[in-house]
């Protein structure tokens, strides 16, 4: 900890991987949150922290609402440019709830993941329209097109359709993650992809994250809120479908659904990433 008071802190990770530093540092939060109400807790020199929402639901358990995000390799461009200059900025917030299953809203600020991305690369298919611009700035459907120069469109897109709304999203998240515990931020932020070169002087310390952790009953009784939050998750389930086939669902639900499919039947992978991995595994001489 290079920085403290009784509900903040600034955490240097020393380099050390994300998927340490971050549950470290959502502990530090939680127990800041539990003597002061609230704990934020910003972190510097980093690296990927993997997924957002695992860290953010670290609060459930404790009757806190959680928060996670954390800056990544530039890839994005701002609206009306074609430089790439911010992550795919992940923002998670978990909310515990009594009976029903919690409130797990986990995204990026981006219209997709990056691995989404590679995914279509890996079977050659093309990337849906409003995701990404090629090198000149123009919308392209080329799965291919970041890798060939081009950039990440911000969430929603263009400016019509509200990418700028993405872009604010996507920089608060940075300024947060980044500026403000002293990690690298912007077009400086440490490259996770073999086609970015590192930008040359950079102004801060890795890769930067920012975790928040609130006691619920620093606002209203626990059981008072959660059996509030059960309704509230209820009712907007329960909305009326616009389509009967495709029935409204809560933040959360779709991943405890593959949970639960993956579970039973395991976890396909491409064959692309088969013999990937077969190959480091040979070149590592790791069986199995």
């Amino acid at each position: 900890i290079v920085h403290e008071t009784p509900s903040t802190a600034t955490i240097d990770g020393d380099a050390g991987l994300g998927l340490v530093v971050a549950p470290f540092a959502m502990q530090i939060a939680i127990e800041k949150a539990r003597n002061a109400g609230t704990g934020w807790v910003a972190v510097k020199n980093s690296n990927h922290y993997g997924i957002a929402g695992y860290h953010a639901m670290q609060a459930l358990k404790h009757d806190m609402i959680g928060m996670s995000m954390t800056n990544a390799s530039p890839l994005v461009s701002p609206t009306f440019s074609k430089e790439r200059m911010l992550g795919t900025n992940p923002i998670a917030m978990a909310i515990p709830s009594k009976n029903e299953p919690p409130f797990v809203g986990d995204f990026a600020t981006t219209p997709a993941a990056n691995g989404k991305l590679e995914v279509l690369q890996r079977k050659q298919e093309k990337a849906p329209y409003g995701w990404i611009q090629d090198k000149e700035g123009q919308e392209t459907d080329n799965a291919h097109g970041v890798k060939e120069g081009g950039a990440w469109l911000p969430l929603g897109g263009d400016r019509l359709h509200g990418g700028h709304k993405g872009f604010i999203l996507g920089s608060m998240v940075d300024i947060l993650s980044a500026v403000l515990s002293g990690a690298n931020y912007g077009p400086w932020a440490p490259p996770f992809v073999s086609f970015l070169e590192p930008a040359a002087n950079p102004p801060g310390e890795g890769l930067g994250h920012f975790f928040g952790a609130m006691r619920v009953d620093a606002f209203r009784p626990a059981d008072e809120f959660k059996e509030h939050m059960d309704n509230w998750l209820k009712r907007f389930r329960n909305a009326e479908a616009a389509n009967p086939n495709q029935p409204v669902v809560i933040p959360g639900d779709p991943e405890r659904a593959m949970e639960k499919e993956r579970g039973k039947h395991g976890i396909p992978l491409l064959e692309p990433v088969e013999k990937d991995l077969r190959a480091l595994g040979e070149k590592f001489e790791i069986n199995f």
